[in-house]
């Protein structure tokens, strides 16, 4: 008689699955709830200790770590010494486990979850269990999602077992499990002890979905999220209408969220290829929008969108008159959906509250490993220098302000050029900082006069003052710190601009 050692924490579709092996003839084992359930079920059942001869202890702590079980699990059928050892020892096959894991990952998301909450949900037996079947799955059915149990069924019911296939992919879905699940639990260890940069790193993402293709249609991509998703983010955005996202729209989109992340008031960032195009802030969200829409009327076109407010008719109304790909935003108001909806090709995001910036670790990809470090979250202090004969008027301090927080997001190097909280010219990803702000002045055309810059790194050259002052400039906001910074300081007083140094430097590759 064929044996499946069933015992499961998540019990959807379990009394059924038993059932259907009971009545194809196989023996079921069980422990703890689930054994309750399954007999309270009318399903004949027998309990592991009657396997072991020994009971359940230390408050269910050790219940399958067993010779009676691994043995019964682990031993090769088409390995002769294997036979004879489990003979000789009275241990009888266990021909398929069912069993799924402690949630330890819900019990992290519950609110006043308790230390001794969290290490009581850390699963022992299960892990050692189904990796045991899953390392021998060419004898052993295992299997951890409900979703399994019908195609099991299939299989026992049309060939009397399963085919080695099945069992292989049951028995990879185990190991990718185990593994999720290990990297939950090293996580909070992690965290625990106030570690950054463990002796081994791994992640632990959980499959959203595949996507159609990659940057390009030759390249394929999916979209693996986290589980501890608390943010306003891409990950845990609703789509209200449109098609799926695709992977640069979710590389964009998430992009956006991060820039308009930094603004309090009402802000609207217009992102391409990562990028932002345009950045406008107002005491609506319709002049945040129309002041990002200004900032460049090509570049907008097709791209992403992404709101700190909730949008609301006229802004959407507004929004509506170009092609947009993507709009994200906390939320939109029924009639906002209602005009936004009549585009067929526009994706609506809502992604509730946006919450503050997250401080996760950022990983980049290298050959052969990767690099992490910390997000680079770093808000101005009261470090603010100003190093020129001139101090910044409030008005410019403001913009300032603005501009040192959408400089922050572009491709090093790179200069914002910032009017009345409004982008009027970027200039990112430039292999010089002269080449920046020459591109950066030509993007704001003839509206110059009486802006402020602001710089992701220090000017090593005063061309780039001159430049400025020539154009009318009034403001500069960079770290400081080059050795001709008394050159680029002299500059700046020729031309009587205001210039502070932060200290902070903001490159991004």
């Amino acid at each position: 008689m064929k044996r499946a050692l069933i015992s499961v924490y998540e019990k959807r579709g379990i009394v059924e699955f038993a059932k259907k092996l009971v009545e194809l003839g196989w023996q079921i084992i069980s422990t703890g709830g689930t054994l309750r359930e399954l007999k309270g079920s009318g399903i004949d059942v027998i309990g592991i200790e009657e396997v072991t001869g020994f009971p359940e202890i230390l408050d269910g702590r050790v219940k399958t770590l067993n010779p009676y079980i691994h043995g019964g699990i682990l031993y090769r059928r088409d390995d002769e010494s294997h036979v004879s050892t489990v003979k000789d020892m009275n241990i009888s096959s266990i021909d398929m486990v069912v069993n799924n894991l402690y949630p330890f990952e819900e019990t992290l998301r519950k609110e006043d979850v308790t230390y001794d909450e969290i290490i009581e949900n850390i699963d022992i037996g299960g892990p050692s269990m189904i990796r045991a079947a899953a390392k021998n799955y060419k004898h052993v059915t295992v299997i951890v999602d409900p979703e399994d149990y019908q195609l099991v069924l299939n299989e026992l019911m049309e060939n009397g077992e399963t085919t080695l296939k099945t069992r292989l992919y049951l028995a990879r879905k185990v190991f990718n499990y185990t593994a999720y699940y290990d990297f939950l639990i090293s996580h909070y260890f992690n965290k625990l002890d106030d570690v950054k940069f463990p002796e081994f790193m791994t992640l632990g993402y959980r499959l959203r979905e595949k996507l159609r293709y990659g940057e390009n249609p030759h390249q394929n991509a999916a979209f693996y999220v986290k589980s501890d998703i608390t943010e306003g983010s891409i990950a845990k955005g609703e789509k209200l209408h449109g098609k799926e996202l695709s992977f640069n729209n979710i590389n964009d989109g998430s992009a956006a969220l991060d820039m308009v992340k930094e603004f309090d008031e009402p802000t609207v960032v217009a992102v391409k290829h990562a990028n932002p195009c345009g950045i406008g802030s107002g005491i609506s969200i319709l002049e945040a929008y129309l002041k990002a829409y200004e900032c460049d009327k090509e570049s907008i076109y097709g791209g992403i969108v992404a709101a700190n407010r909730e949008i609301d008719e006229d802004t959407a109304m507004e929004m509506s008159k170009i092609f947009l790909e993507v709009i994200i935003a906390p939320s939109f108001t029924e009639g906002a959906i209602e005009i936004l909806a009549k585009k067929k090709n526009l994706r609506l995001i809502q992604v509730g509250e946006l919450g503050d910036i997250n401080e996760e670790m950022e990983l980049k990809h290298v050959s052969g490993g990767i690099l992490i470090q910390d997000k680079d979250t770093r808000s101005l202090l009261d470090d603010i220098k100003v190093v020129t004969e001139r101090k910044p008027t409030s008005e410019e301090m403001e913009d300032l302000m603005f501009a040192w927080k959408a400089v922050k997001h572009l491709k090093s190097n790179g200069v914002v050029i910032a009017k009345n909280k409004a982008t009027i010219g970027i200039g990112g990803g430039e292999v010089n900082r002269f080449w920046a702000v020459e591109n950066a002045i030509k993007r704001a055309k003839d509206n110059t006069m009486g802006s402020v810059l602001a710089s992701d790194g220090f000017f090593p050259f005063k061309d780039s003052i001159e430049l400025l002052g020539k154009s009318g400039i009034t403001a500069i906001i960079q770290p400081g710190g080059s050795i001709r910074d008394e050159e680029v300081i002299e500059e700046a007083n020729k031309y009587n601009i205001a210039m502070v140094f932060t200290g902070i430097r903001h490159f991004k590759h």
